[in-house]
């Protein structure tokens, strides 16, 4: 998977802004990706703590830029920018003291076309990653939330799991006077889509699976609800898309039991992308497939975005920082 990637992006030159300089993960991942010739690589933060701490651990990053917020000298111009972005919401005091800190800073690199993507999160929270970018990048055009798709790899085999890291639930949105501007089922299937997307950046034919208790009615409730009407949601968005539900997980991947259940189905018994109806069945199903079933988990994947910004786990290494370099760079 990552030789397919690495040979995209040598044909097409990327450059990620990393958020957190000085990091031992973040500067071996960067020494690779620099002797590699993946990517050119911005490190954030103080420049003589970058070079103190790459020397101290071995690093060459002498093909990469340091940029720092103290001393970056369009500073006045981002923050102009970043006042207009946050349309009265910050003064220019505000945006001022926002960029001093690196995740701020780094997503307005990107905001700004210095770097095609961005990494960060090796050392604070997923909210951190994502407040920014929602406040500056935004979702794309058509797209009203952001959402999450783990890729797995088995032996060559690739599944893609959505949401498992950011929309816990989907409710109804109101406006104030109470109607309904984006259903639960419109938000689960815009996730859906998006999901299906990120697969076929990894060269997948995404055949799209909306889980459940249920499969074709066998199972009763307001969640089987959601995710038929979700189902239905997502034909009207892609309706070029192989999508099936609501689906219990042996049908969506078992032929027998698919021939069973729901004979005729597009997808039962040959899912490759699942679509979890809320983050808590998500999050374990994609670590029961993880630990128990042998496969490597890349992720979480930010979608929906304007520009490709990933979170790090804080418990990575680098070589998961690697990784999701290469991932987050395949996707600009």
């Amino acid at each position: 998977m990552f030789e397919q990637l690495a040979a995209t992006l040598k044909k097409n030159r990327r450059t990620i802004v990393f958020t957190e300089g000085e990091d031992a993960r973040i500067l071996d991942a960067a020494t690779r990706l620099l002797k590699e010739d993946l990517l050119d690589v911005l490190l954030v933060g103080s420049a003589p703590a970058i070079r103190a701490a790459a020397e101290k651990g071995g690093f060459d990053i002498a093909g990469a830029r340091l940029v720092d917020p103290a001393d970056y000298p369009e500073m006045d111009a981002m923050v102009e920018k970043m006042v207009e972005l946050r349309k009265g919401k910050m003064s220019a005091d505000d945006c001022r003291a926002a960029l001093k800190k690196s995740n701020y800073f780094g997503t307005m690199l990107v905001k700004m076309g210095k770097a095609d993507c961005l990494l960060g999160g090796a050392t604070y929270s997923t909210a951190d990653t994502v407040r920014p970018a929602l406040q500056l990048i935004k979702t794309r055009p058509g797209a009203h939330l952001v959402s999450s798709c783990f890729i797995l790899e088995r032996e060559g085999e690739l599944l893609a799991m959505g949401d498992c890291a950011i929309n816990i639930s989907y409710e109804d949105k109101l406006d104030k006077d109470g109607n309904v501007v984006l259903s639960a089922a419109q938000q689960l299937a815009e996730v859906a889509v998006e999901t299906a997307r990120t697969a076929k950046t990894f060269g997948m034919d995404p055949k799209v699976a909306m889980l459940s208790y249920s499969t074709k009615g066998s199972g009763k409730g307001a969640m089987v609800d959601l995710v038929r009407n979700a189902t239905e949601e997502a034909k009207k968005l892609d309706p070029e898309l192989a999508i099936d539900g609501e689906l219990q997980f042996d049908a969506a991947v078992s032929p027998v039991v698919a021939k069973t259940k729901c004979q005729g189905s597009p997808v039962a018994g040959q899912a490759n992308t699942f679509v979890f109806p809320e983050i808590q069945s998500g999050n374990i199903g994609y670590k029961i497939a993880q630990r128990l079933g042998g496969f490597a988990a890349y992720g979480p994947i930010l979608q929906g975005l304007n520009a490709p910004i990933n979170d790090l786990s804080r418990g990575c290494d680098a070589e998961e920082v690697y990784q999701m370099s290469i991932i987050t760079a395949a996707l600009a």
